[in-house]
């Protein structure tokens, strides 16, 4: 009987009864497994079966428990049960017939088991840690897991039950995080009919996305005291409207890009115990989000044109008419920046192409970006800001190119240039962000981000305030479309951070919606 059929049971006699006897079968069941367990230790036999998959089995759960957000398509998924499970039982059968079936290699059968599970099982746990680099496999899983299997041969049952109580504890781990996951379908949802908005005015769209740059209201000011004014003269002369204290409602390119495209909060998906990225996000933004599905309800054909495969890693099912970069290019195991491309040539590649359709250009520049985000970076906050401050410099020269382009090209072009957060210039590492901070500086360091824009003549005037990129594109498309009904559901125009250090774990309201330091905890409703 089942235990929780006992509970439909009213007399409570029987329902004790019931009870004991339900925990004396378990326990039964348990000192059954026990037992088979101390006979598998105890045995002689070779299980090569056993063997190849206790190679494999911990290592792919620890990599999906400790990277799902990037590894969470089908795809991925098919490809590690090959590589984790299907090849080692494939490869540890063949050794291990042949061992037994050649007679010079018959002495050394006790070995080959041992071998090769340790071999794999530590060339496994290497390249999901430290990616493919041959110093550190040939040295740990070649030669120390060789001579440890070579030592420790008549005890691989025992390793092997540890191999397996290792899996059974982080499957657990990794079915509790999955369990707290929040979806898109969740919170992307909105109150009103944005989604079937009708652009009255259909200009190319340029979303130009410079990674990190801060905003022209801080970055002369703070701990950036960097004078950016030629560039902003520059926009200013080619009539940008540059948009003073706009900042990012997250602190990390998924979560700010996902949120603007969704033209929604998400709050980090409300996370409990450990900071973790938000899931689904790059399915969010590469794939069927709000805005994307307005231009294409719009006749717009949409590109999405990328710098590096950060956005691609979990292979999400791109919904933009054109990508620059393919799946093909990307390995399985890639960390999300193995492909580079020349954003530049590709956006004026596809631009000449594309010359007689309304056209939507996603285009991403990963400069200036931000500091380090290593863990024990020592006091080097100084140096982090000369090498941001250079990168700054990179960036105007790309822009400008870009910019002028754009500008000699289409004379009627609306053109966005949004970052998607700050350089958090003043800390040492960005990873001192997840700490609560009381500095007003630092804290507009995270979120301080350029937005720029030159609206196209037929509406110029009627451009609205924009302040955080949740609401971007809501006010983008209630300006195209010459309706203010949009208007009434904006997001709040707040900033969110994720805390695990200083103040109890949690998402906090870190700046509010007039600007002003704050630190509240948000929690689910």
């Amino acid at each position: 009987m089942k235990f929780s059929r006992i509970f439909l049971i009213e007399n409570k006699k029987v329902k004790i009864a019931l009870k004991v006897l339900y925990i004396y079968q378990e326990l039964l069941m348990l000192k059954d497994t026990q037992n088979k367990i101390i006979a598998f230790i105890d045995s002689n036999k070779d299980y090569p079966l056993i063997a190849a998959i206790a190679s494999g089995l911990f290592p792919i759960l620890y990599y999906y428990n400790s990277n799902l957000t990037l590894i969470n398509s089908w795809d991925q998924f098919l490809f590690f049960i090959l590589f984790f499970l299907v090849f080692p039982i494939i490869g540890f059968r063949i050794a291990y017939f042949t061992f037994s079936k050649i007679g010079i290699l018959k002495a050394y059968k006790k070995y080959c088991l041992p071998v090769l599970n340790f071999t794999y099982s530590a060339f496994l746990i290497v390249i999901i840690t430290f990616g493919f680099q041959e110093k550190i496999i040939l040295f740990t899983a070649v030669f120390i897991a060789i001579i440890l299997a070579l030592v420790l041969y008549k005890h691989l049952n025992k390793i092997i039950v540890f191999q397996f109580l290792m899996a059974i504890l982080t499957l657990v781990l990794l079915i509790i995080y999955m369990s707290s996951l929040t979806n898109p379908s969740d919170w992307m949802v909105h109150s009103d009919n944005i989604e079937q908005v009708v652009m009255k005015k259909k200009p190319n769209i340029y979303l130009i996305q410079p990674d990190g740059y801060a905003n022209s209201s801080e970055i002369g000011k703070g701990y950036y005291q960097f004078d950016n004014s030629k560039f902003d003269n520059y926009l200013i002369q080619n009539n940008f409207k540059i948009y003073s204290d706009y900042r990012s409602n997250y602190y990390s390119t998924l979560s700010s890009n996902s949120s603007m495209f969704a033209m929604k909060h998400h709050y980090y998906n409300y996370p409990t115990g450990k900071i973790r990225e938000v899931y689904n996000t790059r399915d969010v933004i590469a794939g069927d989000n709000s805005v994307i599905r307005i231009l294409k309800n719009n006749s717009y054909k949409t590109f999405s044109i990328l710098e590096k495969s950060y956005l691609l890693i979990n292979r999400p099912k791109i919904f933009y008419d054109y990508c620059n970069i393919d799946f093909s290019e990307i390995t399985y195991f890639s960390r999300g920046f193995q492909v580079s491309k020349n954003t530049k040539e590709d956006f004026k590649q596809a631009f000449s192409e594309n010359k007689e359709t309304h056209n939507f250009f996603f285009i991403e520049k990963i400069k200036p970006g931000h500091i380090t985000n290593r863990k024990f970076p020592g006091k080097i906050a100084s140096n982090e800001r000369e090498k941001y401050l250079g990168k700054i410099k990179e960036a105007n020269v790309w822009l400008k190119d870009i910019l002028d382009f754009i500008i000699n090209n289409d004379s009627n072009a609306l053109i966005i240039i949004a970052a998607d957060h700050g350089g958090f210039v003043g800390m040492n590492t960005t990873l001192e962000s997840r700490e609560k901070q009381t500095d007003r500086d630092l804290i507009q360091s995270i979120f301080t981000s350029q937005l720029a824009i030159k609206w196209p003549n037929d509406v110029s005037g009627l451009e609205q305030d924009i302040r955080t990129p949740v609401n971007l594109f809501r006010i983008i498309f209630s300006v195209l479309s010459d309706d203010e009904s949009f208007l009434k559901n904006q997001q709040d125009d707040k900033s969110y951070i994720q805390i695990n250090k200083g103040a109890p774990f949690g998402v906090y309201e870190y700046i509010n919606e007039e600007g002003e330091i704050v630190f509240n905890r948000v929690l689910k409703e």
